[in-house]
């Protein structure tokens, strides 16, 4: 009898902190809530003038928030036709605050980022220091409710970036 009062004390005890913890969860994502969405958009730079879609949205309960992108560059005279697919899921730290990412593609890149918050406006994505690597920066700016821009930069020395591609993108749903 002793055993199953201590696991009703534990299941109580469980059950009671699940508000608590919903309530935490529903302001997890009010920072990025402008970009959850479906979004078309078209941008140039290196790879060549390209257009694509791209999503964000909530998913395992909105315990983390998962980016999909799909571009596609035209052939030109000096380089094939291109696709680039990636897949991006942000979560939370300890803390609670979602300010990580990790960034995968189907050019076999994997990127771990922290995640700054500049205003209402700047979410801006900087990848991990490491020896020897490249760094990389991807900044969406929400210019109105229905368009953002995204620039995504190098910096070979990990301090002085450049401008890789940068393009503008429309809600589309």
């Amino acid at each position: 009898m002793y055993e199953i009062k201590t696991v009703n004390c534990s299941c109580d005890s469980f059950f009671l902190s699940l508000p608590l913890f919903a309530q935490q969860n529903s302001n997890t994502w009010r920072k990025s809530d402008n970009l959850i969405g479906n979004w078309k958009g078209e941008g140039s730079g290196k790879p060549g003038q390209g257009e694509g879609t791209f999503s964000f949205k909530l998913d395992l309960d909105k315990n983390i928030l998962v980016r999909t992108s799909h571009s596609e560059y035209p052939a030109t005279k000096d380089k094939p036709a291109g696709v680039h697919n990636d897949l991006m899921i942000i979560y939370r730290d300890y803390t609670g605050i979602p300010d990580k990412a990790i960034y995968f593609d189907n050019e076999n890149h994997v990127i771990n980022y922290s995640i700054t918050y500049s205003g209402k406006k700047n979410i801006v994505f900087t990848s991990d220091k490491i020896p020897n690597a490249p760094r990389f920066r991807l900044t969406y700016t929400i210019m109105d409710d229905v368009t953002v821009n995204t620039k995504f930069e190098i910096s070979k020395d990990g301090e002085n970036f450049f401008t890789y591609i940068e393009g503008e993108s429309k809600r589309i749903k």
